[in-house]
């Protein structure tokens, strides 16, 4: 029987839906590929483009079905792996809506693993398309785990600043690699060997970001139970290292034994010991750990193996190590926080988090959909009034130049402070190498030392962190859009 052949336009549809299936969800990349497989125009909405994508490819599949009346293996192998990852991408987005509703299921729960009942509704889906029927159980944790990442990253990182943008791009790459299909073939067991370390002013959300790693880790599925092997509430712990004596730090992270000191009455586990086979550690605060504490993690990280206080026996490490600190970069890459042996073992992946202040002066609405979305966690619904009662407070109190040294943290505790009080007066951080710029501008025109350049770009950022947006400042100052944003960002590079 001849082989059955993709039509030459089918197959570019489909090499489009598979570049897509391995692209970051979270990159602008993803974005135009969706919009194209769509067929839609680049000004339609993300979900709008979303929607249509997942429909198209449903419907072309189905045609070809319908066409050839053929499974996958009457194809020639390039075709195979074309149409498996098609066919991979259709089911996942086919099943997306359960798999959500399984994590929300899943919180509410805790520890207790829940059952999924919709996983032999997906092996079908994947058998009758001619598929390895054993194969499937990696697939669907493989999906479990893309959906999770997803989930996390996308609803605990509030924020479409680029800055935010950049740092979920990120973080999905820290999950999965640069490259899915490499993570799948060699790496989706063996992360564990790839530790992280975020970096972030206090309160930026460096907790967050670890959570969403964390509880992001592929964890198999036993189809026997209708399980995954462990819930993914118990893939995720953190310690915060700066809380302990230098005395006990020791005893918290690798456990001691009775007797091992004055005490120390019965055994105790340590934080290593706590965390799970398919989970991660947070040890936050990392950068105040001592040199000979250092050592010891350092062991950990290269070894997997760490050995209780007052013991002689090694136990074994099998999760992945989360650091993050709020010491500044240039501190750790100069060598003053770290020793170079654990520095190079600890930084498989640097991730910096960006301080509030930078996501509101990229994005001016960031600021309205933190406080819509802290708001709606505290009261447990939508409120636009609220909202505005609250940008109210801070721009009569704070104004629109407050720079929110605590950042999302801060940030939540002037919503308590307004739900509370009706007030907020936050904390003044007074710079003085850096001039009120209104001030500097009036400055250099007085003594006629600034250049009408300067003057003009600073001009232009003068109004933009009033206005917010180019438009509103290109209409002040007579100029078109192009010319005030590169005013504006060639005055924010100097």
């Amino acid at each position: 029987m001849a082989q059955l052949q993709l039509p030459t336009d089918e197959r570019h549809f489909f090499k489009t839906v598979y570049n897509a299936a391995f692209a970051n969800p979270f990159s602008r990349l993803r974005e135009r590929l969706d919009r194209r497989i769509a067929g839609l125009f680049p000004s339609a909405s993300r979900r709008e483009s979303k929607d249509m994508c997942y429909r198209e490819v449903d419907l072309r599949l189905r045609k070809l079905a319908a066409i050839h009346k053929g499974n996958i293996r009457d194809y020639p192998e390039e075709d195979q792996e074309l149409l498996r990852v098609v066919n991979y991408f259709d089911i996942f987005h086919k099943f997306r809506d359960q798999f959500d509703t399984h994590i929300k299921d899943q919180l509410r729960a805790g520890d207790t693993p829940v059952k999924v009942t919709f996983a032999h509704e997906a092996r079908q889906m994947w058998t009758d398309k001619g598929f390895d029927a054993e194969y499937f159980w990696h697939y669907f944790a493989l999906s479990f785990q893309l959906r999770r990442a997803f989930y996390f990253i996308s609803n605990s990182l509030v924020g479409t600043s680029p800055c935010m943008r950049t740092l979920k791009k990120h973080l999905w790459y820290n999950v999965f690699t640069y490259n899915i299909g490499l993570y799948d073939r060699y790496l989706w067991n063996r992360m564990e060997d790839f530790s992280t370390l975020l970096l972030g002013e206090t309160g930026t959300g460096k907790g967050t970001s670890a959570r969403a790693i964390g509880q992001s880790g592929f964890i198999p599925f036993d189809p026997k139970t209708s399980c995954f092997a462990q819930s993914f509430t118990r893939a995720f712990s953190a310690i915060n290292l700066s809380q302990y004596p230098e005395t006990l730090l020791e005893s918290e992270l690798f456990g001691h034994t009775k007797g091992a000191f004055t005490g120390a009455v019965d055994n105790y586990a340590g934080a290593f010991d706590r965390c799970s086979l398919f989970g991660a550690i947070l040890l936050d605060e990392i950068g105040e750990v001592p040199n000979h504490v250092q050592i010891k993690l350092l062991q950990v990280l290269q070894e997997r193996q760490f050995t209780p206080v007052g013991s002689h026996r090694s136990s074994r490490f099998n999760g992945r190590v989360i650091g993050a600190t709020n010491r500044p970069k240039d501190d750790i890459m100069s060598g003053k926080v770290f020793r170079d042996d654990f520095y190079y073992r600890l930084c498989s992946d640097i991730i910096e988090v960006p301080p509030l202040r930078n996501r509101i002066r990229e994005t001016p609405e960031e600021l309205h959909n933190l406080l819509d979305f802290t708001i709606h966690r505290m009261t447990g619904v939508h409120n636009p009034k609220l909202i505005e009662k609250v940008k109210r407070i801070i721009d009569r109190n704070l104004g629109k130049h407050y720079q929110w040294p605590g950042n999302v943290r801060e940030l939540e505790q002037c919503v308590r402070s307004v739900l509370l009080r009706r007030d907020y007066t936050g904390k003044e951080v007074l710079n003085p190498e850096l001039p009120d710029l209104a001030q500097t501008l009036s400055q250099g025109i007085e003594e006629q030392s600034i250049a009408v350049p300067d003057l003009v770009a600073g001009y232009c950022k003068l109004l933009y962190d009033e206005k917010g947006t180019y438009e509103q400042v290109a209409r002040v100052t007579g100029l078109d859009r192009r010319t005030v944003k590169k005013h504006i960002t060639g005055f924010q590079a100097n």
